[in-house]
């Protein structure tokens, strides 16, 4: 599926490729796009490989199987700088699984040391999942298309104790805000997750409609006949008011 996903990708989006085993093969299915391949070798590590490709003006970077701690950690590097965006693939069952084993992974590679901000980064570069199963029959169909939705990290704290008037009061208050803070810092949620397409008794259903963040950013990336046809798409499924509209954000971003 990866193979073929190249061929949806515009020609004049330059393909970086790091393998640690050559799979994919790109350059000779896809003879005349731009593409450059690499993988590491005995006396040349993959980080260098990566380093190397930061700095060919590339526009998709793709990983091809993130099967390994060090290979886990290249993609999360690819996917936050020198690539508009990273195609890897990874054999998780569930989306939470996704997060567990790249958090983990990050975690072993000694890239960070904190299990929280570890997860805070890996679901800041995954915007969807494309789940393949493969059957008894021994046919592949994607199972479902889930989207991740980082949850940010608001502050909710109050001052109200200033306006209490007695000693009470203000512990009140402040125990309000003490349980607050213990919550957030027990049980926090980095992510929420959500189908927006599934595969149900034999045909493909749109479920959930894909956040305003993403609609907006795949737009940017397309071009003007594909961005109307992806309006259309948008509106046809989940309703006009889903439809990006840049002249309602720009009338909003003044009214703040």
């Amino acid at each position: 599926m990866l193979m073929a996903m190249i061929e949806n990708i515009y020609e004049t989006m330059n393909l970086r490729i790091t393998e640690t085993a050559f799979e994919l093969h790109l350059r000779k299915i896809y003879p005349t796009r731009n593409i450059l391949s690499m993988r590491e070798t005995e006396t040349i590590a993959g980080q260098e490989c990566l380093d190397v490709q930061k700095k060919t003006d590339g526009s998709v970077n793709i990983i091809g199987e993130v099967a390994t701690d060090p290979v886990a950690s290249w993609m999360i590097q690819s996917a936050q700088v020198a690539s508009k965006f990273t195609l890897f693939t990874h054999h998780a069952k569930t989306f939470p699984d996704l997060v567990t084993a790249l958090r983990n992974s990050m975690l072993r590679a000694g890239v960070f040391t904190n299990e929280s901000t570890a997860e805070e980064q890996v679901v800041q570069v995954l915007n969807f999942d494309i789940h393949l199963v493969k059957d008894f029959k021994g046919r592949r169909y994607i199972e479902r298309i889930t989207e991740c939705i980082p949850v940010e990290n608001t502050n909710e704290y109050t001052f109200d104790h200033r306006k209490e008037k007695t000693l009470e009061g203000k512990f009140d208050k402040f125990f309000d805000n003490a349980t607050y803070y213990f919550t957030k810092s027990t049980n926090r949620e980095t992510f929420k997750y959500r189908n927006i397409l599934e595969y149900i008794d034999g045909e493909y259903v749109i479920t959930n409609p894909i956040t305003a963040y993403n609609i907006k950013e795949m737009r940017l990336n397309m071009e003007d006949q594909d961005a109307e046809e992806f309006d259309s798409f948008v509106e046809k499924h989940w309703g006009k008011s889903a439809v990006y509209n840049p002249e309602a954000e720009l009338e909003a971003t003044k009214r703040r």
